[in-house]
């Protein structure tokens, strides 16, 4: 016997093992997984990454439990390498064994060490029923937690997430969810038994609730989709905190460029509405903007550009919904998406036009002050390269969260000329004051002129004509990656989060 054939029953026992994970819950479960119009844990590994580059590790973990409900390893995504795990619904509905736990804290581990992202594609029961004690074993979300704000951590739902599994998701920086996912604490047969409660999936934790509630921040059609914009995300940010966003290469996109058209796109009269989408497709790069949370506290934009080829965060009121004015959840929104960018280094561009924090009973009911001061919180601790345009107006508390206020470490302010600001509008001084006829004129002739006197007490760096949006802002952003002197490191955050 050669020794070739001394390892042909060990590998061919190898060879067995592997197959039956690669089975995964078998062809009938598979099928009718497919026939709900789904890929599979494996296939959406292989569609998410590079082709060729899956490196699985833990295969024979869960022995006759195909490799315990998740498929874990690593690959590259557009060259880059990242950590992926991916639920198996077709194995014991994705749940979470001894096993399949330590898989999945090894996943968060070696992103942490390695530096590199972490993507996990939910759609799991929680932890399984057992008899097995798991003691203390760390969790997965123990070492998830400690990835936060070091490495870019995505969650995708691509169908039911309960339990557990589901807290992977609110945990990470961004989450994207396709029209079959649904997230929730627990699922509607633990519901029934639990509070009486008998409602569907799709109600308890589908996508127009999960939406709704601001828990996932993105919704996309299919496996497919959600998987092309988990890697179009990814593609604005470094691979981790130790390291700044790569820049694209320099093209006709990339140059300096007037942007008259700005002129027909934003209003002179304050109570005009527009859109300030149309403002991001001519400022930035590309009109191929990524917005993140596009359905959820929509009085504020937030999105992922290209200014000059380099990777940006943009913040910009929205004149279309509630006239710009920020709501608790707009704030919390902002907050949320400027901490992310400011963890990763991304510039961060803020485009104000708002009249303020939303006022009203209901608003004060929501907590609006408690957000507005998160988003204050974000913006003002955040080290990363900040820019500001005030458009038309920007008053009291709304002004100060958009960073408009000087000495706030922006590495350039600007506004139109005309633009107004202060602690009220004058229609809204003149009431509260109860200003006669004359006193009003003066307050709203005064409110005309509140962009020049501002600019004479250098109140913010320039006045600038609407044309010279896109090149002042480029100038500023070209001459403020010179900061990038020093090796970059995860930011020290000490401000307590209200």
């Amino acid at each position: 016997m050669t020794k070739a054939e001394d390892w042909e029953d060990t590998l061919g026992e190898l060879s067995r093992r592997r197959q039956h994970a690669h089975q995964m819950g078998g062809t009938e479960r598979l099928a009718k997984h497919h026939g709900k119009g789904k890929l599979d844990a494996r296939a959406r590994l292989e569609h998410l990454l590079d082709k060729g580059t899956f490196r699985e590790f833990g295969t024979l973990v869960g022995g006759d439990i195909a490799a315990d409900g998740i498929v874990a390893g690593s690959g590259l995504i557009d060259g880059k390498p990242v950590m992926v795990g991916a639920e198996d619904f077709t194995t014991l509905a994705g749940s979470i064994g001894p096993g399949g736990n330590a898989k999945r804290f090894r996943l968060a581990e070696l992103a942490l060490r390695d530096k590199i992202p972490l993507v996990m594609l939910l759609e799991g029961a929680g932890f399984r029923p057992s008899g097995e004690h798991y003691g203390r074993t760390p969790t997965d979300l123990l070492a998830q937690a400690q990835c936060s704000g070091k490495v870019p951590t995505i969650a995708g739902l691509l169908g039911p997430s309960a339990g557990h599994g589901a807290l992977v998701a609110p945990v990470c920086d961004w989450t994207i969810m396709s029209q079959q996912g649904a997230i929730f604490t627990a699922g509607p047969p633990v519901v029934k038994e639990s509070t009486g409660e008998d409602i569907s999936k799709e109600d308890l934790g589908g996508p127009a609730v999960a939406l709704a509630s601001g828990v996932i921040h993105n919704l996309a059609g299919d496996d497919q989709a959600v998987l092309d914009d988990i890697r179009r995300y990814l593609s604005y940010f470094p691979a981790s905190a130790w390291s700044y966003p790569a820049a694209l290469p320099a093209d006709e996109t990339t140059e300096a460029r007037t942007t008259a058209e700005l002129l027909d796109i934003v209003p002179r009269g304050n109570r005009r509405v527009y859109d300030i989408r149309r403002v991001l497709d001519v400022v930035f790069d590309r009109p191929d903007w990524f917005e993140v949370q596009p359905k959820f506290g929509r009085a504020i934009i937030c999105a992922l550009a290209h200014l000059g080829g380099h990777p940006v965060a943009v913040v910009a009121n929205q004149p279309q919904v509630l006239a710009g004015s920020i709501d608790a959840d707009a704030a919390d929104k902002a907050a949320h998406f400027i901490t992310v960018a400011d963890s990763f280094h991304l510039p961060i561009v803020f485009l104000a036009d708002n009249p303020g924090m939303l006022p009203g009973s209901r608003s004060e009911k929501s907590g609006v002050l408690r957000s507005g001061a998160r988003m204050f919180a974000a913006q003002t601790a955040a080290t990363t390269i900040k820019l500001h345009v005030t458009l038309r107006k920007a008053y009291g508390f709304g002004s100060m969260v958009m960073s408009l206020l000087g000495f706030d470490n922006q590495s350039a302010t600007f506004a139109y000329p005309g633009a107004t600001m202060g602690a009220m509008s004058a229609a809204a001084l003149s009431k509260a004051s109860h200003a006669d006829e004359d006193v009003e004129a003066r307050l709203r002739q005064m409110e005309v002129e509140a962009s020049f006197r501002s600019a004479s007490h250098l109140g913010f760096d320039d006045l600038i004509h609407p044309e010279e949006t896109r090149n002042a802002l480029l100038a500023a952003l070209q001459r403020g990656v010179y900061s990038r002197q020093a090796a970059p490191e995860p930011v020290s955050r000490t401000a307590i989060t209200p």
